[in-house]
């Protein structure tokens, strides 16, 4: 393993029933640093951001071959607890989905489940340290007692970055997490992510070449279930390897 990959994909295959939906994909992803998996609609972007965390377990007929490792530890051992593996690689969806509970107990949530605090206190304490780090203290912290469904979908997200952030993963996954936000939302989305990107490792599925653009460190171009290239986004989109990169981000093919 390279020193500074948190994760790495070696031969992973995945296939629905007999269709194969990913094909011999091998991909390092460093520790504290954003990483934008890019590519058409279909191509297997966040079937892979589902292998991240196992995912893919609960999908009916879905098999996943090969080996990916989080800090050397093979993920997929028999002895990995999928419901500890996701503690430490959180997930964030395409549209916000807070709980229909209060704003308090949606982000404390997770620290409840795992026994992360010993008291009320130190529970409050993880919920405000959560909610500063999403970005959202100072907008909600006189209605933590309030719904988080009453927030605008830009708050919600943060509200569940926050759910994500408050049980201490390591590891970020995000899967187009501002494509049902307006642009002003976006901007505090991707803000905050290159503000989380110091202290978790993020891997990002966007639709947006320019938010990859915007947000990462380094963009993995997928195609047809195929891992075509990864390298630093700059190259990727300015020099990258392969045609068929350079015809997809050049708009020649969607």
């Amino acid at each position: 393993m390279t020193i500074d990959s948190k994760i790495q994909v070696r031969n992973v295959n995945v296939y629905y029933g007999n269709a194969q939906a990913l094909y011999d994909v091998n991909l390092d992803i460093k520790s504290k640093e954003i990483t934008s998996l890019i590519g058409p609609s279909g191509c297997g972007k966040s079937t892979f951001l589902r292998c991240l965390n196992r995912m893919n377990d609960v999908i009916e007929g879905c098999r996943v071959e090969g080996n990916i490792t989080i800090d050397g530890e093979n993920i997929y051992s028999k002895d990995k607890d999928p419901v500890l593996l996701r503690a430490r690689v959180g997930m964030v969806f395409q549209k916000p989905n807070p709980f229909p509970k209060s704003i308090f107990d949606n982000v404390a949530y997770g620290p409840r489940i795992h026994g992360l605090a010993a008291n009320t206190t130190e529970l409050r304490e993880i919920v405000e340290n959560s909610l500063e780090q999403a970005g959202l203290m100072d907008e909600v912290k006189d209605r933590l007692n309030e719904s988080a469904t009453g927030l605008s979908g830009g708050q919600q997200q943060r509200i569940c970055i926050a759910r994500a952030i408050a049980v201490s993963p390591e590891v970020i996954l995000m899967d187009e997490p501002c494509s049902a936000l307006d642009p002003i939302a976006t901007a505090r989305v991707e803000e905050l992510m290159g503000n989380l990107s110091i202290n978790y490792t993020i891997v990002i599925v966007t639709h947006s070449m320019q938010q990859a653009a915007r947000v990462s460190t380094r963009t993995a171009f997928f195609h047809l279930g195929h891992l075509v290239e990864c390298d630093e986004t700059n190259k990727i989109f300015t020099t990258p390897n392969d045609k068929r990169t350079e015809d997809y981000i050049t708009g020649k093919v969607g």
